[in-house]
């Protein structure tokens, strides 16, 4: 008898898909019957994943278009009906040399074209969503003003980068729908911010950074993986939204937060300098202050598994044990 093939709810092509967020956003895909493609730079590192739900495919984002068969059937029909553009170098990977800055800039918006270009090229028919990755980065830092989606636009490296990688994603011309997320510091287990400073707090040395009056806008990486599943569903969502949670906190709310979720204090305040002396210009990104919240997911009435910091922290932290993240396999049940 023949075996029948499975039928999927939605193909979903990824960038970006073996990070820390990638890894959330596929186990979710999965669980909800969605085939999932991952466009990664050594495919065979990840031969052992491949399953009837996801295959790797090998690309060099910032040299080559994407394979054809990523897009493409053995007829030369569409089979991917959602791409979701999550790949960048890591921003906090290194201190920001002329070199790093390259990467930083060529892993997303050379990156970016190329993908473009590719769906541009090989897509027969338009796709049903083209969702592409931004960040708050591109909003100015350090003003009192409260910014939704129209709010003052920054100056300087992030700002530019962002600029250039939401205008690369705009060229896409084979899709019904494009979302851009400008996302927020992503808050969760086993890897995003809280990885970094994990340590620091076990050892009873966190604390505000300066007077902690900087605001932090963030969003646990469950709400961000709930706002692509939920963009794959509703076609309202589209155009630009800040993928922040709607509850921006201080940074000295945020390290009250994440103390109290592991039983550590987090009173010893950290000065400004120590952190450009280790981190140079990338201190910036937990210097800098800004209010972001999501008007567009507000009128969406879009509903945040974790609104508060506390419970994000609580939920993320339930898992840590003295000698960092435990049990990495269960945090990823999404």
């Amino acid at each position: 008898r023949n075996k029948t093939r499975k039928r999927f709810n939605m193909k979903i092509l990824i960038t970006g898909a073996t990070g820390f967020v990638g890894g959330y956003l596929i186990k979710s895909l999965v669980n909800q019957n969605h085939s999932v493609k991952v466009l990664t730079r050594n495919a065979s590192k990840y031969q052992d994943r491949n399953s009837e739900n996801v295959k790797y495919f090998s690309w060099n984002p910032t040299e080559e278009l994407p394979p054809k068969s990523a897009f493409l059937d053995d007829n030369g029909k569409n089979d991917v009906d959602v791409i979701i553009n999550l790949m960048g170098e890591n921003i906090s990977n290194r201190r920001w040399s002329a070199n790093q800055k390259k990467k930083i800039f060529n892993s997303r918006i050379i990156g970016t074209k190329n993908l473009v270009e590719g769906m541009n090229t090989y897509l027969v028919e338009p796709i049903e969503l083209f969702i592409s990755t931004s960040a708050i980065g591109l909003y100015e830092a350090n003003i009192p003003d409260v910014l939704n989606e129209s709010g003052q636009l920054g100056k300087g490296f992030l700002t530019n980068v962002c600029q250039e990688w939401e205008s690369a994603a705009h060229l896409a011309t084979k899709v019904k729908r494009t979302l851009i997320t400008r996302v927020g510091v992503v808050l969760g287990n086993n890897g995003g911010a809280l990885q970094k400073l994990l340590p620091v707090f076990k050892l009873g040395g966190g604390g505000p950074i300066g007077n902690g009056s900087q605001m932090m806008s963030w969003i646990h990486v469950k709400d961000l993986v709930n706002i692509y599943t939920q963009a794959i569903n509703n076609h309202n969502y589209k155009g630009v939204v800040n993928a922040v949670s709607p509850k921006p906190v201080s940074n000295a709310e945020f390290t009250k937060a994440f103390g109290k979720a592991v039983s550590r204090p987090a009173f010893f305040p950290v000065p400004p300098i120590v952190l450009r002396l280790i981190f140079g210009e990338m201190a910036s990104i937990i210097l800098d202050g800004q209010t972001v919240v999501s008007k567009s997911l507000k009128d969406l009435n879009h509903d945040f598994l974790f609104p508060d910091i506390q419970n994000a922290m609580d939920e993320i932290c339930q898992n840590v044990n003295l000698l960092g993240f435990a049990n990495n396999k269960e945090s990823l049940k999404v």
